[in-house]
Parts: C-alpha cells; structure tokens; sequence
C-alpha cells in the first residue's frame, strides 16, 4: 500500500491555512463538496506541489440493501480523475432505506448510520463492495463508523465483521480510531479487542478526530480537540503496524491554524510512541525466537490469522446463491427502513433496540440535518433570524428528507409558507420571495451585485 503520511481533512474553511501549514505530506477532500470540471484552486496548487488528495465519499451507501447507485459511482470516478488519486474511499454504513425493494417510501437519513454485524448484512455488503471496487478506477477503502445505537441480534464483534469483509473482497480498511473511541463509549466495545481482531495488512490509513460527552453519550462531532483516550488507541494501533497514512479531521467549529498544527504534533508523538512499543515487541518475540532456534520472518502470521483473531473462516470468498442474496437484500432492507422510519419519521422503535438511544440519534440527526441546510441555504437563518432552528427541528419531526438538503431546505420553506409563517408578514414576505427564486425554472443570478441587492432587501424587510 501506498505510504501517505501524516495528513488533513481538506475544508475550504481552512485551505489557505492548509495550504501554509507544515509537514502536510496529503489532503482528503469530500468527494460530494468537489466538482471535477471546476476544483478549487486551492487543490489545484496542492496537487502541483505533489501532495495527494485523497476523495472521501459520504453519500454511497455501501451497507444499505440497494446495490450501490451507478451514477454515485460515476459521479466517484470522476473526481478520481480530477485529482489523480491513488485510492478512494467511503463508509460502512447506510445513508437511505426504502423505495422498491421493501415497498415502501425512499428515505435519506442526512447521516451514517450502523449496518447489523449479521451474516446477512455482511454477505449484501460483501457484494455491494465488489460492485464498487469492479466500477471504480482506483483501489477503494472503506471507514468503519461511529455509532449511537446497537443492532439487536448481531452475529458478529466489528472486528469479526471487518476481518471478513476484508478477506472476503480484499477491500482495504479506513480504520477511524476516534470512531472506536466513540463505540466504546456508546457501545461498551473494547477498542483494544477491535484492533486485535482486524487485518492490519488491509488498513489503508486511519482517521484521527475529536467529539464531546453528554450525558454518557460520545458524540463523534468532528467539531472538538482529539481527546487522549483517541490518542491512546492510535499507539495502540501503532504498536501493532506502522500505518500508510494518518489523518486529522475537522469539519466546522476550526480553531487557529497553531492549534491544529499542535494537534499534528501530539498525532505524530502517539505514533512515535507506538513504534516505540512495536520495535521492543519485535525485539522480544526475535529473542524468544532464538532462544527456541526459531526464526521469525516479516510478516509472519499473527496467532489465530488462520482462522483469524476474530473466529472468521478465511477463504470464504464466495457468493451467496443467487436467491439468497435477493433475500438477503430484502431482509436488511426490511430492518433499515424500518429502524430509519423511526429515526426520521416518528414511527415506533423497531422490537429490541433501546428507545432511549433511537431518541438520542433522531434528536442528534435532525440537529445535523438543520445544520447542513443552513450552510447549503445559509439565507434561511438570515431571513427567520432566532426562529430558524426552533422551526426547522419542529418541521423535522414530521417531515422526513427524501431528496438532498437542496431540496429538503426548499420543502421546508414552503412548509412554512403554507402553514402562514412566519407571524411577521415582511418576514414571510422575504421566504416567499427566496423560496421562488429558487423553485422556478429560471435560477438565480449568481452575480454578486444581484445577490448583494436580495441581501440588502432582505435586511430592510426586517427591520
């Protein structure tokens, strides 16, 4: 695998202080935030400095019942090319639920949501990621993620789940040390007993990210500091492998370039601290070794790769039956879109997942999703100023995403409109004047006199 380095999420909050900052030696960028005809010159500069840019998918799907989307996958490609990426990569996870397979309405869940560690989710996984891997043009790498909730029922440890999926495909792993941290807290799962489990040789770089506690919840926020816990399991993993790459990511909330230079640091000093540890292993394992007149090759198998840490049969490469997969497929799609009904839709919990943790992922998706709209209609919160966030999480309730936030911030507008809010006639004027500029047929201007005089308009309709 490609050796990356030490690198940084990409964001155009901060590409001029990327851009400055020392010792980067890559980038990944979201995949869906680039368009490929038009890259931000800011990437430009970069890729002609050498520096990888990595496209990091958000959107696919891979864990969802539905065989990933072909235009999603071409849409994937594209910004391979664009950048001249050597991987790409996305999640473990399900974003959508629905539609024609469990007959019943298309729901997006605006987020990454847990696959079931079950044979069948496993085997449908399986699939979607060959699908994927014969589409794309680079080698794809996929991120185990942070979860809230737990599947009832499941079959398998995330290590198991991940050891076969790797054996399975031969797909490599975006291991997210930040997102064990977060499964620890949430889940009671041992980060140490997870990266026993996995198959180092697979991982094809790690996640480095921060997040906050309430109330014995870890919220994997993208927003915060990395904590030490996170710090101590990248010195685990590094005290078993040494990584092709490491990452620092930050979505929002961006403190001072010195402060996520610091971050850098204390990312390069855990791993320093596990090879540390790596080499005095090797060390002790060569001395055992001569004691007993054995040697040691690189690479030797770890105890239990035959069968794997985690119990997994290797070799089981093949693929279901045929009518199995379909009904696999059906079976997990019956699951998410019924646990997803719950999550956005507010119909009941599904029988064994706990109420308590539903409601707290529901309330934490509606809140990422009234985030989200505000940044892609960032009019929205200027027009209903204080009332904007009350008023969406309100609409979220009742009002599922069925489309992309573009199209979920103008049913949500138009919501409001046909419900006579907002009380203020001149700020009811304001959205319905917003809400057709951006509905009709004919977009809006984007030039920056144009958008100056609605901005301007919409401040004297306030006052």
């Amino acid at each position: 695998m490609e050796r990356l380095g030490t690198g940084i999420g990409w964001r155009p909050e901060i590409a001029d202080a990327v851009e400055r900052m020392p010792g980067i030696d890559w980038v990944e960028a979201v995949a869906e935030n680039v368009c490929p005809g038009h890259l931000p010159e800011s990437l430009r500069r970069l890729r002609e400095r050498g520096i990888t840019v990595v496209p990091h998918g958000v959107s696919l799907g891979l864990g969802g019942a539905d065989r990933p989307d072909e235009g999603r996958l071409a849409a994937l490609t594209e910004r391979v090319e664009a950048l001249g990426s050597p991987l790409v990569t996305e999640h473990i996870a399900f974003v959508r639920a629905g539609g024609a397979l469990t007959a019943s309405p298309r729901l997006e869940a605006g987020h990454l949501l847990p696959v079931p560690r079950t044979r069948d989710a496993l085997d449908v996984l399986c699939e979607n990621v060959r699908i994927a891997q014969e589409a794309l043009p680079v080698p794809l790498a996929v991120e185990n993620i942070a979860a809230l909730i737990s599947w009832p029922g499941e079959e398998m440890t995330e290590g198991q789940f991940l050891y076969e999926l790797a054996d399975r495909t031969g797909v490599r792993l975006l291991i997210d040390v930040a997102n064990l941290h977060t499964n620890h807290v949430n889940r009671g799962e041992d980060p140490a007993k997870a990266l026993a489990e996995l198959p180092l040789e697979a991982i094809a770089y790690v996640h480095v990210a921060g997040g906050f506690e309430r109330d014995g919840v870890w919220h994997d926020s993208h927003a915060h500091p990395v904590p030490a816990p996170v710090l101590d399991i990248l010195t685990d993993l590094a005290s078993r492998v040494s990584p092709p790459g490491v990452l620092l990511e930050r979505d929002e909330n961006f403190p001072e370039p010195a402060e996520l230079e610091g971050e850098l640091a204390a990312i390069r000093r855990a791993l320093e601290a596990g090879a540390v540890e790596r080499v005095k292993t090797e060390l002790r394992s060569a001395g055992r070794a001569a004691v007993r007149g054995e040697t040691d090759l690189p690479g030797a198998s770890r105890e239990g790769d035959e069968t794997g840490a985690a119990g997994a049969t290797r070799g089981a490469s093949g693929l279901p039956h045929p009518e199995d997969a379909g009904a696999a497929r059906q079976r997990l799609g019956l699951a998410q879109a019924a646990l997803l009904s719950a999550l956005v839709a507010g119909t009941p919990v599904p029988e064994g997942f706990d109420r308590v943790r539903v409601g707290v992922q529901a309330r934490a998706l509606a809140a990422k999703r009234a985030d989200v709209v505000a940044k892609v209609a960032p009019e929205l919160p200027e027009i209903l100023g204080a009332d904007y966030r009350p008023a969406f999480l309100g609409y979220a309730q009742t009002h599922p995403m069925t489309g992309g936030y573009r199209r979920d911030a103008l049913t949500f507008a138009e919501h409001l409109l046909h419900a006579g809010r907002p009380q203020d006639a001149r700020v009811r004027r304001a959205l319905r004047q917003w809400w057709q500029e951006r509905s009709g047929p004919t977009p809006r201007s984007q030039r920056p006199t144009h958008r100056l005089a609605h901005a301007t308009r919409r401040a004297l309709l306030r006052r």
